[in-house]
């Protein structure tokens, strides 16, 4: 199963909250910590819009509520996977400069936020840039443009940005940012060590929820199942709503080969979360299962996912060729992935132009997209794998056994699929040599 890449696209729901807060009173008279968590989680951010959205029936020239509004609008589209969602996001936040059209820092912020949110990262990184224009000290103006850089492949830069949030607010979104910063440069001890510092700074039960799956993945990216499968139970522990969590566990579980329960929680999630990328994860955990009509299904509906994407106002061509892969469309896959390079020239976008190449047979072209994936650091089993076995279609065995020992080292839980392959092409390179 293909492991579902981060971009944390605002701050925190906490840090969300404390904005809506401060417009309509939601400021929580004592920290979630305090008493035990309910069954049933209260949806924090539901009310909070509810709440925003009175507020401006009364009072329709609020602009600071309008991008508070839209703010939370992007991050509800993030919490439930709905991108029609980014529409009311736009209108609420475009109503804001129309209120305030100068020095209106926070709808900048929020646009950018959105434009993270719809994968237009260079959009993106100009609002963060106008919002810093007009309040240099903007923490969440940073984060928005670290996002954006990193996304666009500006590794400097993303870094810059993550350091000037820790100096102005060394909180949750600052400290997991870092973190991910860490993990793209190989980094993985240190990245660890951020997110458990975000973690020891999390309040919200949403935002404990989040630090664990985040702490989660770093331990399944490194082959470490058992560490994975407890952050992801202490991550469900305090918000059994977090459907990320699900998603990790059901990784876990079919590593374990334990199929049937992976389906059934993976299948439980991708109905509540249907987003292509967890789409196309359930599909493939399904064709393991040999389930193969029932996966069709799921990429079917992948597609129909991306298609709202779309239609709300998203690009996200890197999910496309993704798709086309699945589909067995490697000209359409290649196509898209180049498109995506053009937008910007990020290390998931490179590995996907190295296989969507070697899918079409030119190999010469792919090793050189499979390298710069590979250039940042990360530890990336994927990334390896790739690079190892277009190696070998180029006939340089020593450097595919190097490779492909590597991507196992990393995680040999990388892919149901690609991981027990890697394995055993591996295994007749050694009897060979």
């Amino acid at each position: 199963m293909s492991r579902v890449r981060r971009i944390l696209v605002i701050g925190s729901t906490a840090a969300l909250l404390l904005l809506v807060g401060g417009v309509v009173g939601l400021r929580s008279s004592t920290p979630d910590s305090a008493a035990p968590a309910p069954a049933a989680p209260p949806d924090r951010l539901a009310a909070g819009i509810a709440q925003l959205q009175d507020r401006l029936r009364l009072v329709p020239g609020d602009y600071v509520g309008w991008a508070a509004l839209g703010s939370a609008y992007v991050e509800r589209a993030r919490v439930t996977a709905d991108p029609t969602y980014y529409p009311k996001a736009e209108g609420a936040l475009r109503r804001s400069i129309a209120l305030r059209p100068s020095g209106n820092a926070a709808a900048h912020t929020g646009l950018g936020a959105l434009a993270n949110a719809r994968h237009d990262f260079g959009a993106a990184r100009g609002y963060a840039l106008d919002a810093l224009r007009l309040n240099p000290y903007d923490a969440d103006a940073y984060g928005v443009l670290a996002d954006a850089q990193t996304q666009l492949g500006n590794a400097d830069a993303a870094s810059e940005a993550v350091q000037h949030m820790l100096d102005l607010r060394p909180g949750l979104a600052a400290l997991a940012r870092a973190s991910y910063d860490h993990e793209q440069r190989g980094r993985t001890a240190e990245a660890v060590a951020l997110m458990s510092g975000a973690l020891d700074a999390a309040v919200d039960r949403s935002d404990v929820a989040f630090c664990r799956y985040q702490l989660g993945e770093l331990a399944f990216a490194t082959g470490d199942l058992a560490g994975a499968g407890r952050e992801y139970a202490a991550g469900l522990a305090a918000d059994p709503a977090y459907l990320p969590l699900r998603a990790g566990r059901a990784r876990v579980v079919a590593a374990q080969g334990r199929l049937d329960a992976a389906i059934a929680d993976l299948g439980a999630t991708v109905q509540a979360m249907p987003t292509p990328t967890a789409l196309l994860e359930y599909a493939e955990l399904l064709r393991v299962a040999g389930r193969g009509a029932e996966a069709d299904t799921q990429v079917e509906l992948a597609a129909a996912a991306q298609q709202l994407f779309d239609a709300n106002g998203g690009t996200d061509d890197l999910t496309g060729a993704a798709l086309a892969l699945a589909q067995g469309r490697p000209a359409d896959a290649l196509a898209l992935a180049e498109r995506e390079w053009q937008r910007r020239q990020f290390a998931d976008v490179a590995d996907t132009m190295a296989w969507a190449l070697h899918a079409n047979g030119r190999d010469t072209e792919a090793l050189s997209y499979a390298r710069r994936a590979a250039a940042l650091g990360a530890a990336n089993a994927r990334y390896a794998y790739h690079l190892g076995t277009i190696e070998l279609a180029l006939g340089d065995r020593a450097a595919a056994r190097r490779d492909l020992a590597r991507a196992l080292d990393i995680n040999p839980y990388f892919s149901l699929v690609d991981g027990p392959l890697a394995a055993r092409t591996l295994a007749g390179l050694e009897s060979s040599s």
